[in-house]
Protein backbone atom coordinates (compact mmCIF):
# COMPACT_ATOMS: atom_id res chain seq x y z
CA UNK A 1 0.00 0.00 0.00
CA UNK A 2 2.74 2.34 0.65
CA UNK A 3 3.40 3.43 -3.21
CA UNK A 4 -0.33 4.15 -3.46
CA UNK A 5 -0.39 6.26 -0.34
CA UNK A 6 2.73 7.97 -1.81
CA UNK A 7 0.30 8.98 -4.63
CA UNK A 8 -2.24 10.35 -1.90
CA UNK A 9 0.42 12.28 -0.46
CA UNK A 10 1.45 14.02 -3.89
CA UNK A 11 -2.61 14.35 -4.71
CA UNK A 12 -2.71 15.73 -0.95
CA UNK A 13 -0.09 18.98 -1.37
CA UNK A 14 -2.33 20.88 -3.28
CA UNK A 15 -5.19 20.81 -0.65
CA UNK A 16 -2.08 21.81 2.24
CA UNK A 17 -1.23 24.38 0.17
CA UNK A 18 -4.80 26.09 -0.20
CA UNK A 19 -5.78 25.32 3.37
CA UNK A 20 -2.45 27.39 3.82
CA UNK A 21 -3.09 30.10 1.60
CA UNK A 22 -6.78 30.45 3.74
CA UNK A 23 -5.49 31.22 6.73
CA UNK A 24 -4.00 34.48 6.14
CA UNK A 25 -7.41 35.50 4.50
CA UNK A 26 -9.41 34.22 7.20
CA UNK A 27 -7.60 36.60 9.83
CA UNK A 28 -8.28 39.61 7.17
CA UNK A 29 -11.79 39.21 7.07
CA UNK A 30 -11.70 39.04 10.85
CA UNK A 31 -9.96 42.06 11.34
CA UNK A 32 -12.47 43.65 8.08
CA UNK A 33 -15.40 42.88 10.35
CA UNK A 34 -13.97 44.21 13.70
CA UNK A 35 -12.71 47.18 11.45
CA UNK A 36 -9.98 47.63 13.77
CA UNK A 37 -6.76 47.28 14.01
CA UNK A 38 -6.65 43.83 15.62
CA UNK A 39 -7.56 40.98 14.16
CA UNK A 40 -8.79 38.91 17.18
CA UNK A 41 -11.69 39.11 19.37
CA UNK A 42 -11.40 39.34 23.30
CA UNK A 43 -11.63 35.71 23.51
CA UNK A 44 -8.61 35.65 20.73
CA UNK A 45 -6.53 37.45 22.95
CA UNK A 46 -7.37 35.06 25.74
CA UNK A 47 -6.71 32.22 23.91
CA UNK A 48 -3.18 33.57 22.85
CA UNK A 49 -2.67 33.98 26.18
CA UNK A 50 -3.08 30.45 27.15
CA UNK A 51 -0.85 29.32 24.10
CA UNK A 52 2.06 31.36 25.23
CA UNK A 53 1.75 30.27 28.56
CA UNK A 54 2.03 26.84 27.51
CA UNK A 55 5.12 27.40 25.22
CA UNK A 56 7.11 29.18 28.01
CA UNK A 57 5.93 26.11 30.69
CA UNK A 58 7.24 23.82 27.66
CA UNK A 59 10.51 25.69 27.55
CA UNK A 60 11.20 26.68 31.42
CA UNK A 61 9.92 23.29 32.92
CA UNK A 62 10.00 19.44 32.72
CA UNK A 63 7.88 18.37 30.01
CA UNK A 64 5.30 16.01 30.87
CA UNK A 65 6.21 13.37 29.14
CA UNK A 66 3.69 10.57 30.36
CA UNK A 67 0.52 13.22 30.11
CA UNK A 68 1.49 13.43 26.79
CA UNK A 69 2.24 9.45 25.64
CA UNK A 70 -1.41 8.69 27.63
CA UNK A 71 -3.17 11.27 25.55
CA UNK A 72 -1.36 9.70 22.57
CA UNK A 73 -2.33 6.19 23.12
CA UNK A 74 -5.76 7.18 24.06
CA UNK A 75 -6.39 8.99 20.95
CA UNK A 76 -5.45 5.94 18.95
CA UNK A 77 -7.81 4.06 20.85
CA UNK A 78 -10.29 6.88 20.65
CA UNK A 79 -10.32 6.57 17.02
CA UNK A 80 -10.11 2.60 16.83
CA UNK A 81 -13.71 3.12 18.78
CA UNK A 82 -14.89 5.54 16.00
CA UNK A 83 -14.05 3.68 13.32
CA UNK A 84 -15.21 0.61 14.67
CA UNK A 85 -11.78 -1.60 15.23
CA UNK A 86 -11.45 -2.99 18.34
CA UNK A 87 -8.79 -1.93 20.33
CA UNK A 88 -7.36 -3.54 23.68
CA UNK A 89 -4.37 -2.99 25.65
CA UNK A 90 -3.40 -0.16 26.19
CA UNK A 91 -0.05 0.52 27.97
CA UNK A 92 1.44 4.29 28.91
CA UNK A 93 4.69 4.83 30.79
CA UNK A 94 7.30 7.66 30.50
CA UNK A 95 9.00 6.26 27.82
CA UNK A 96 6.61 5.39 25.32
CA UNK A 97 3.28 3.33 25.35
CA UNK A 98 1.20 0.90 22.65
CA UNK A 99 -2.30 -0.12 22.13
CA UNK A 100 -2.63 -3.21 20.15
CA UNK A 101 -5.49 -2.36 17.04
CA UNK A 102 -7.74 -5.29 15.46
CA UNK A 103 -6.76 -4.01 12.43
CA UNK A 104 -4.51 -0.84 10.59
CA UNK A 105 -6.03 2.11 9.49
CA UNK A 106 -4.19 5.58 8.34
CA UNK A 107 -6.59 7.49 10.41
CA UNK A 108 -5.25 5.80 13.79
CA UNK A 109 -2.07 5.70 13.39
CA UNK A 110 -2.06 9.25 12.55
CA UNK A 111 -4.36 10.53 14.97
CA UNK A 112 -2.30 12.17 17.73
CA UNK A 113 -0.63 14.05 15.49
CA UNK A 114 -3.51 16.00 14.22
CA UNK A 115 -6.23 15.37 16.80
CA UNK A 116 -5.74 17.75 20.16
CA UNK A 117 -7.42 14.93 23.00
CA UNK A 118 -6.75 17.74 25.43
CA UNK A 119 -8.60 20.27 23.65
CA UNK A 120 -11.57 18.31 23.36
CA UNK A 121 -11.60 17.30 26.69
CA UNK A 122 -11.80 21.19 27.92
CA UNK A 123 -14.40 21.65 25.23
CA UNK A 124 -16.42 18.67 26.56
CA UNK A 125 -16.46 19.43 30.14
CA UNK A 126 -17.61 22.77 28.80
CA UNK A 127 -20.23 21.39 27.31
CA UNK A 128 -21.66 19.30 30.56
CA UNK A 129 -21.24 21.80 32.89
CA UNK A 130 -23.60 24.21 30.47
CA UNK A 131 -26.39 21.38 31.55
CA UNK A 132 -25.24 22.87 35.22
CA UNK A 133 -24.37 26.41 35.29
CA UNK A 134 -23.88 29.75 32.74
CA UNK A 135 -20.42 28.76 31.97
CA UNK A 136 -20.23 32.17 29.43
CA UNK A 137 -19.55 34.36 32.77
CA UNK A 138 -15.72 32.57 32.97
CA UNK A 139 -15.33 32.49 28.62
CA UNK A 140 -11.60 34.05 29.44
CA UNK A 141 -10.68 30.83 31.72
CA UNK A 142 -12.25 28.45 28.97
CA UNK A 143 -10.60 30.23 25.64
CA UNK A 144 -7.36 30.02 27.86
CA UNK A 145 -7.59 26.65 28.40
CA UNK A 146 -8.25 25.80 24.64
CA UNK A 147 -4.83 28.25 24.06
CA UNK A 148 -3.05 26.18 26.45
CA UNK A 149 -4.21 22.53 25.49
CA UNK A 150 -3.75 23.33 21.68
CA UNK A 151 0.11 24.73 22.52
CA UNK A 152 0.08 21.43 24.27
CA UNK A 153 -0.66 19.11 21.12
CA UNK A 154 1.18 21.33 18.89
CA UNK A 155 4.52 21.28 20.97
CA UNK A 156 4.69 17.48 21.89
CA UNK A 157 3.70 16.66 17.96
CA UNK A 158 6.52 18.91 16.81
CA UNK A 159 8.71 17.17 19.21
CA UNK A 160 7.59 13.68 18.40
CA UNK A 161 7.76 14.44 15.05
CA UNK A 162 11.71 14.92 15.15
CA UNK A 163 12.47 11.23 16.28
CA UNK A 164 11.92 8.33 14.58
CA UNK A 165 7.46 7.10 14.67
CA UNK A 166 6.25 3.65 13.78
CA UNK A 167 3.36 5.24 13.10
CA UNK A 168 4.43 7.51 10.01
CA UNK A 169 6.64 4.83 9.25
CA UNK A 170 3.65 2.21 8.78
CA UNK A 171 1.93 4.93 6.48
CA UNK A 172 4.61 6.67 4.36
CA UNK A 173 6.62 9.88 5.45
CA UNK A 174 5.08 11.99 2.33
CA UNK A 175 1.25 10.78 2.77
CA UNK A 176 1.56 11.07 6.69
CA UNK A 177 3.19 14.81 6.40
CA UNK A 178 0.48 15.32 4.24
CA UNK A 179 -2.30 14.38 6.16
CA UNK A 180 -0.79 16.06 9.24
CA UNK A 181 -0.32 19.29 7.82
CA UNK A 182 -3.89 19.64 5.98
CA UNK A 183 -5.84 18.81 9.09
CA UNK A 184 -3.88 20.54 11.67
CA UNK A 185 -3.91 23.39 8.99
CA UNK A 186 -8.05 23.08 8.68
CA UNK A 187 -8.40 22.78 12.36
CA UNK A 188 -6.42 26.20 12.95
CA UNK A 189 -8.91 27.73 9.76
CA UNK A 190 -11.85 26.08 12.34
CA UNK A 191 -10.25 27.86 15.59
CA UNK A 192 -10.26 31.20 13.66
CA UNK A 193 -13.79 31.18 12.66
CA UNK A 194 -13.95 30.49 16.89
CA UNK A 195 -11.77 33.65 17.42
CA UNK A 196 -12.45 36.38 15.08
CA UNK A 197 -15.72 37.32 13.19
CA UNK A 198 -15.13 35.29 10.60
CA UNK A 199 -18.24 32.82 9.91
CA UNK A 200 -17.87 29.71 8.75
CA UNK A 201 -19.26 29.69 5.56
CA UNK A 202 -16.78 32.19 5.09
CA UNK A 203 -14.10 30.00 5.69
CA UNK A 204 -15.26 27.20 3.59
CA UNK A 205 -15.68 29.86 0.49
CA UNK A 206 -12.10 30.39 1.38
CA UNK A 207 -10.75 27.04 0.85
CA UNK A 208 -12.61 26.56 -2.29
CA UNK A 209 -11.27 29.86 -3.90
CA UNK A 210 -7.94 28.56 -2.52
CA UNK A 211 -8.14 24.76 -3.72
CA UNK A 212 -9.03 26.67 -7.58
CA UNK A 213 -6.31 28.97 -6.99
CA UNK A 214 -3.64 26.04 -6.82
CA UNK A 215 -5.05 23.81 -9.81
CA UNK A 216 -4.86 27.22 -11.79
CA UNK A 217 -1.42 27.43 -10.85
CA UNK A 218 -0.75 23.61 -11.33
CA UNK A 219 -2.53 23.78 -14.59
CA UNK A 220 0.31 26.65 -15.91
CA UNK A 221 2.93 24.59 -14.60
CA UNK A 222 1.54 21.87 -16.53
CA UNK A 223 1.24 23.91 -19.74
CA UNK A 224 4.85 25.26 -19.29
CA UNK A 225 6.07 21.98 -19.26
CA UNK A 226 4.50 20.53 -21.91
CA UNK A 227 5.75 23.54 -23.81
CA UNK A 228 9.35 23.24 -23.06
CA UNK A 229 9.55 19.59 -23.47
CA UNK A 230 8.33 19.96 -27.25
Amino acid sequence: MKPVKFVAGILLIPSCIAALLALPDMLQIGRTVISGPLYLAPTGWWFLAGFTLWVLLYLMLPRPTRTYVLGHELTHFLWAWLLGIKASQLRVSSKGGSVRVAENHFLISLAPYFFPLYTLLVLLLRFILNAFCDTSLYEPFWFGFLGLTWAFHVTFTGSMLKQRQPDIQQEGHLFSYAVILLLNTLGIGLLAVCMTPATLEDYIQLLVAKQLLVFSWEHQLLFYVLNRSS
